[in-house]
């Protein structure tokens, strides 16, 4: 092997170890769970966070009231926001969402399809 072309694949190899390994070490976001405590709204869509990790959702679109909501309970891990509906037949409809904003007022995540959502904390 020639000396140019040791230097160009030694060159190729730590450029290939550096990105592999700042890829790697890259960390998942972790958002405060307490943030997500209260009323969210989104046009006609509202979802209610208990501090005990319960919740429920309506539309009112549909005119559906928050006396007459679907339960969730919900977890929050690092960005991984679980939502597991629950259903009046019985069972659970789980839906898992990537959070990629949560502030004190604004609450933004996307599905595993890359459909983002959008809330902003209601004060009533």
């Amino acid at each position: 092997m020639k000396k140019s072309q040791h230097k160009t694949s030694l060159f190729f190899w730590t450029i290939f170890f550096v990105s592999y390994v700042s890829t790697s070490c890259i960390t998942e976001s972790e958002y405060d769970s307490s943030l997500l405590i209260g009323k969210w709204v989104s046009g006609t869509e509202y979802y209610r966070y208990n501090e005990d990790g319960t919740g429920l959702t309506w539309d009112t679109a549909d005119d559906v009231t928050e006396q007459e909501a679907q339960a969730f309970t919900w977890t929050l891990v690092y960005s991984t926001l679980t939502h597991m509906h629950i259903l009046e037949v019985g069972g659970v409809v789980p839906k898992v969402y990537t959070v990629t904003e949560l502030t004190a007022t604004n609450l933004k995540y996307e599905d595993e399809f890359g459909k983002t959502y959008s809330f902003t904390k209601s004060s009533s």
